[in-house]
């Protein structure tokens, strides 16, 4: 094969590979939008999933062609996680802690991609998981451990911290930089489903890792409950019902932002 062949072909590869990537953020819209529904349920009284992966997995596999999209999904984020590797090896910012910084975001960004698309993965070969009890297992392990209340509390300070990552990214519009946005009101109006879906997100994950902290500090690990915990959390405080309807409401956004992102995205 000459080498304009091998160039060609490497290049036909790369689009394949970019593409499927692609349809990872359009299933990555897809959970969230499924999360953000089941959250939204909660304050409707029609709320009988839970509002995390294992919920979004299990209402996935019940609609029509269910198996068919659960394997989308894991392809898909595998794919997107493959992707955010393969970013964190190419960072080649000028300043040492920025492109370090960038690399620990990417590959912790493909943890989370590969998570989910392993959870698609059981659900589409017909088993189950539980979020929440996986989170209050890895809890009552920690505290079983002679340093587990510190080892716990610094989780829920690194998930609450990736919790305000995410509001701050929405509010300075950080997550612009990623994207080719076209011209016009297209672009207001992705910027602002971006804006609005990284804080609810971020709410989300932050209340997450607060709940982790309090099952350190009370030795409690059944308070570390994940997602469906965390947004059960937001129900019960004060102006709850609104405050759920407005986090269920943006992780639908976020969701739409998704598929915006899957247009738009620098790849």
């Amino acid at each position: 094969m000459s080498a304009p062949q091998s160039a060609a072909r490497a290049t036909e590869q790369s689009t394949v590979f970019r593409t499927i990537a692609r349809i990872g953020y359009v299933v990555l819209g897809i959970v969230h939008i499924v999360i953000g529904v089941i959250a939204i349920s909660f304050v409707t009284g029609g709320g009988a999933g839970k509002a995390d992966q294992s919920g979004a997995m299990e209402q996935i596999r019940q609609s029509p062609l269910g198996v068919v999209l659960l394997w989308i999904i894991a392809i898909g984020l595998t794919a997107l996680a493959i992707w955010q590797i393969a970013d964190a090896f190419l960072e080649r910012d000028p300043d040492t802690k920025k492109r370090w910084g960038y690399r620990v975001k990417y590959v912790g960004t493909a943890v989370v991609y590969i998570a989910i698309a392993w959870t698609a993965l059981v659900y589409a070969l017909g088993g189950r998981s539980d979020s929440s009890q996986s989170s209050q297992s890895l809890s009552a392990q920690m505290l079983a451990t002679p340093a587990g209340v510190v080892l716990l509390v610094l989780l829920g300070v690194v998930i609450g911290a990736i919790g305000i990552a995410f509001i701050v990214r929405g509010a300075t519009r950080a997550f612009e930089k990623r994207l080719a946005l076209p011209a016009g009101t297209a672009a207001k109006g992705i910027v602002t489903f971006g804006v609005v879906g990284y804080i609810a997100k971020g709410i989300a994950i932050g209340v997450t890792g607060i709940l982790f902290v309090v099952a350190a500090l009370t030795h409690d690990p059944s308070k570390a409950g994940g997602l469906d915990a965390a947004l059960h959390s937001l129900a019960a405080l004060p102006f709850g019902v609104v405050i759920l309807w407005v986090v269920g409401a943006g992780l639908v956004i976020y969701g739409l932002f998704c598929f915006a992102r899957a247009r738009y995205a620098r790849m």
